[in-house]
């Protein structure tokens, strides 16, 4: 016979719970984290279960029943009850696809355990079945030997009964031998059994090892990843700077260019200014002519400035001689008036003279 031993079918990761025994309403947490949980199948005895280990402590080891059963309480959380470890599990899931695949799992493994059963209930019945026809067969020989009747019926009833007992005996040693057969066949499934709980118990132990591995290694993935995650804000930080500076460069670009513009228009002013600086000596030539006619022309100004205070001088003083040379000539008038009077009186007294003559 084969070495059968107890192997995963199914494994998924979530937080294990157990009704409160004191109130049977509350749910105490069994895991401090989320933990490996797994459908077993034992070989050696048919039988599924479920397992779950948080460090060396097993937290989870549940038979599969046909008359268990798995409910769903919200989307990510489901339970059943253990009526051997006489406790309720509950299980919470991070998705509701876990909790799904979980339930739809368990209802294959309660299926299986069904099969079992009802296969062990037909193989029990058959050898039920066997004995009860033994045990009839015993009883009818008994009956015969003891029917009361005459020697010759007595002898011949003698005769069938050493023959029956022959055969019942014949069976008997068959049985025996089937007996001893399955005797020796259930040590060995024993010994079997015993090595497989041992095997189970290294493979615990070397699983309860496994998990402080694992265990160590989340603890290190988990600072590495709190470093990575530092770094990433920091990486962050400097791209929000970079960003910064790459706008803070696309407004000094923009700057540049626009000083790159005044610049050009500079230097469009200041050849203007060098085409203007080359006439400056012709201009300051000419500014010096200016300059020279300027002040022949304020010299000339001061001199006419001088004659027009002469003539000034000269027309008031000839607008005296003028008032004088009408206060004498109005004074010749009228003296020339009188003058003209006497004539006039003059010459009618002369003609009147000539009339009379």
């Amino acid at each position: 016979m084969g070495t059968k031993i107890e192997f995963p079918i199914f494994t998924t990761r979530a937080h294990v719970f157990q009704i409160d025994p004191s109130t049977k309403k509350n749910w105490v947490p069994a895991s401090k984290q989320a933990v490996t949980v797994s459908y077993f199948y034992d070989s050696t005895r048919n039988s599924y279960r479920i397992i779950s280990v948080d460090g060396a402590k097993v937290i989870i080891n549940s038979t599969i029943t046909p008359n268990m059963t798995f409910t769903k309480t919200s989307q990510k959380f489901g339970q059943w009850a253990d009526s051997r470890a006489n406790t309720v599990f509950g299980l919470g899931f991070s998705s509701e696809q876990q909790l799904t695949k979980f339930a739809e799992k368990f209802q294959d493994v309660k299926e299986a355990a069904k099969l079992a059963r009802d296969r062990s209930q037909e193989k029990i019945e058959t050898s039920s079945n066997h004995s009860q026809e033994s045990g009839r067969e015993t009883p009818s020989f008994t009956r015969a030997s003891s029917i009361n009747g005459t020697d010759d019926e007595r002898a011949s009833h003698g005769d069938s009964a050493d023959a029956h007992l022959k055969s019942e005996n014949d069976k008997l040693k068959i049985a025996l031998a089937q007996s001893s057969s399955s005797v020796k066949k259930w040590e060995t499934e024993l010994q079997t059994l015993r090595e497989s709980n041992a095997r189970l118990t290294s493979a615990l132990q070397e699983s309860a090892a496994s998990v402080e591995h694992w265990k160590k290694q989340f603890s290190e993935c988990k600072e590495e990843n709190d470093q990575l995650r530092n770094k990433i804000e920091e990486l962050e930080e400097q791209c929000n700077e970079i960003n910064k500076e790459k706008e803070r460069n696309a407004q000094l670009n923009r700057r540049l260019q626009e000083l790159e513009s005044e610049l050009q228009d500079k230097e469009l002013e200041l050849e203007d200014l060098r085409k203007q600086g080359e006439i400056i000596p012709q201009l300051m030539t000419e500014c010096e002519s200016v300059s020279q006619k300027l002040q022949a022309a304020e010299k000339k100004n001061r001199d006419l400035e001088e004659k027009v205070r002469t003539l000034r001088t000269d027309v008031e003083e000839s607008k005296q001689r003028q008032n004088s040379l009408k206060t004498e000539l109005n004074n010749f008038l009228d003296v020339l008036d009188g003058k003209i009077d006497e004539l006039h009186d003059l010459r009618q007294g002369l003609s009147k003279l000539g009339i009379d003559n």
